[in-house]
């Protein structure tokens, strides 16, 4: 890894988005385009020639696709790949099957429309930084560790709902979370994933496929029960109906002013709003702070709050405010959270 700018490889059949995407990356003054290539075979000989710090990855490409140079670079050594895809269903799924090749994150590719083009820029190069920083701290040997101790099973309530939340990384993670859980797990589960329109839906399927819970997008009024999976659509808002004698889902846009919608930290003030001490929070990989008020509405009523150790977060920053706000309960690997989340949601169920 360099010590100067990041170098970036832009990998792209389509001249105009070779060239967009690589104006965009260049408005960055700490991010350098080393160069691009048109297909996956060039794409190859330009990381091994060029050892760019992070590659943009279009997937559809005549040829050896995006999935396969994945799987070239699985076996060559991971790289840092930020994949570009369609939000079509087609290009969802395909998305998703590149995350579980390595990819460390990815971006819904713009229509050729100049104005769309140019609000993808900020987003573009956060995740570039990074895929960087994620980079460099593969290379790094870090320890994994406990943070704090799992609190005692006597000293905990019962959870009725668990509220998990996560952003850039998240569906790697999650995808190591839920196919753990049982099928009889007692309560239910909220996820808010941020996530492009198009995309949670297709997620939702995948996840349904490899986990023994029910796994489906949430949609509005759908009663809120045990052993299901809701997942926050992208676009709205997520939140448990106060007033109903049963819980369900209320879907909205708004607050319209929040960054990220749905929302982190909406979700779960709403869940510790009706179950007050009887909820757990888990905040996992991201970028920002989205969920940090939430965790602390759960910390504070006395719920239990579980936050994603930094030496296995894509991104330590959601996990990192929740923990300098001192509201985490527990940190933990990501590997220890299934089991965390069993045997609390199990402590007094026998």
């Amino acid at each position: 890894m360099s010590t100067g700018p990041i170098s970036v490889l832009v990998v792209d059949d389509s001249a105009f988005m070779r060239t967009a995407l690589s104006r965009m990356i260049s408005s960055d003054l700490g991010l350098h385009v080393v160069d691009t290539a048109a297909s996956g075979r060039e794409a190859l000989e330009k990381i091994e020639s060029l050892e760019p710090d992070v590659i943009t990855l279009d997937l559809k490409m005549p040829g050896m696709d995006g999935l396969g140079v994945l799987r070239e670079l699985q076996r060559r050594g991971e790289r840092p790949v930020i994949v570009i895809s369609s939000t079509a269903q087609e290009g969802a799924d395909t998305t998703f099957e590149a995350l579980s090749l390595g990819a460390f994150d990815y971006l819904a590719k713009p229509s050729h429309a100049s104005l769309r083009i140019l609000d993808i820029r900020e987003e573009l190069t956060q995740k570039i930084r990074a895929a960087a920083e994620w980079g460099r701290h593969r290379h790094e040997n870090r320890a994994v560790r406990l943070a704090t101790s799992p609190p005692q099973a006597s000293d905990m309530p019962i959870p009725e709902m668990i509220a998990i939340g996560s952003s850039t990384g998240g569906p790697r993670a999650l995808q190591t979370i839920l196919p753990l859980l049982p099928a009889d797990l007692p309560v239910p589960v909220l996820v808010v994933q941020h996530m492009p329109i198009g995309f949670t839906a297709p997620f939702a399927s995948r996840l349904n496929s490899l986990c023994r819970l029910e796994v489906r997008e949430a949609s509005l009024r759908e009663p809120i029960e045990p052993g299901a999976v809701l997942i926050a659509p992208a676009g709205s808002h997520l939140q448990v109906d106060r007033r109903s004698k049963r819980p369900e889902v209320v879907l909205s846009r708004e607050p319209a002013s929040l960054f990220h919608r749905p929302s982190v930290d909406v979700m779960m003030l709403s869940v510790c709003e009706r179950y007050g001490p009887r909820c757990l929070g888990v905040i996992l990989t991201g970028m920002g702070n989205d969920g940090a008020e939430g965790m602390r509405a759960i910390y504070k009523a006395g719920g239990i709050t579980v936050g994603q150790d930094e030496s296995t977060c894509a991104v330590y920053g959601m996990p990192r405010a929740c923990a300098e706000m001192g509201v985490l309960r527990q940190v933990l690997p990501l590997s220890a959270i299934p089991q965390s989340i069993n045997s609390i949601c199990h402590a007094r169920a026998v």
